[in-house]
């Protein structure tokens, strides 16, 4: 199945599933660096669909790559959005970022998150890639994995 056909199915295959929910949507479909991006428009359903800190959202990304990937798809990589919520909270993930980085630069001293998902993690490296005296290290495993916060070793207190 190549790109544009992988595109199709996974959009057809997210609107059959959430049907038997009763929601008849249409669901947006796109793909960005081999990721297929399909958005679910805000509906009465937006709570029930993300789930508890998006357990929900996470399943039916993970049935929509299976489905893909049974079928042998080129892009077999998802990423849902219901009602904005990943992007609205990857905002907010990003601007506490920037709170963390400006503390570590004043007070020169590593600081160490709180364990996330690799979706959060790839916004806090993106975020302080913005602070070029800072770097940023994911360390653990499993769930455990968080990410480190810390000044380069070759950058002085001055900046």
């Amino acid at each position: 199945m190549d790109k544009e056909s992988s595109i199709v199915f996974a959009k057809k295959y997210l609107e059959d599933v959430l049907s038997f929910f009763g929601l008849n949507t249409d669901v947006s479909a796109s793909s960005e660096e081999d990721v297929i991006e399909l958005g679910v428009p805000s509906t009465y359903l937006n709570g029930f669909l993300i789930g508890q800190r998006g357990e929900t959202l996470r399943a039916l990304q993970t049935l929509v790559m299976m489905a893909l990937k049974n079928r042998g798809a080129e892009l077999n990589r998802v990423n849902i959005d219901v009602a904005d919520y990943k992007r609205q909270r990857a905002d907010r993930l990003a601007a506490q970022t920037r709170e963390w980085a400006k503390e570590v630069v004043a007070s020169g001293e590593t600081r160490a998150l709180r364990p996330m998902s690799p979706a959060d993690r790839r916004v806090v490296h993106r975020t302080v890639s913005e602070y070029p005296a800072l770097e940023t290290r994911s360390e653990g495993e499993g769930r455990d994995r968080h990410v480190v916060i810390s000044r380069k070793a070759d950058t002085d207190a001055g900046e």
